[in-house]
């Protein structure tokens, strides 16, 4: 019998394949997306120096959300990333869906972004 892989599996390996070709770097940083069940994470990432400059997540106490996994939380998300981003002086990035649709939770992060100013 055949077991059908969890869609978890199936993301990674989409997900490695998309990392395969887009990398960060210190011009133009990678704005990586994770997203569970209850909450969503964004982080902008400069690979070739291994290093996280900017990430903001649901947690974050300066948000003060009710609800974390629903597409108002994602956007509120993707603002909090842009300004921080923008603070730090980083004006275009590199989006990474992190295997994920672009769709719902992660197209309302992103987009929230674009409405800030991040360029990608």
């Amino acid at each position: 019998m055949i077991t059908k892989p969890s869609k978890n599996a199936v993301r990674k390996t989409r997900h490695a394949r998309v990392r395969s070709k887009v990398s960060g770097t210190a011009a133009r940083p990678r704005l990586n997306v994770y997203r569970s069940n209850k909450h969503i994470y964004a982080q902008v990432i400069d690979d070739t120096n291994h290093q996280t400059l900017v990430s903001a997540s649901t947690l974050d106490k300066e948000l003060n959300l009710e609800s974390t996994g629903n597409v108002e939380a994602a956007q509120k998300v993707g603002e909090l990333v842009a300004k921080r981003a923008l603070e730090k002086g980083i004006k275009s990035v590199v989006f990474d869906r992190g295997g994920y649709l672009y769709h719902g939770r992660v197209k309302a992060l992103a987009d929230a972004a674009r409405e800030v100013g991040l360029e990608f």
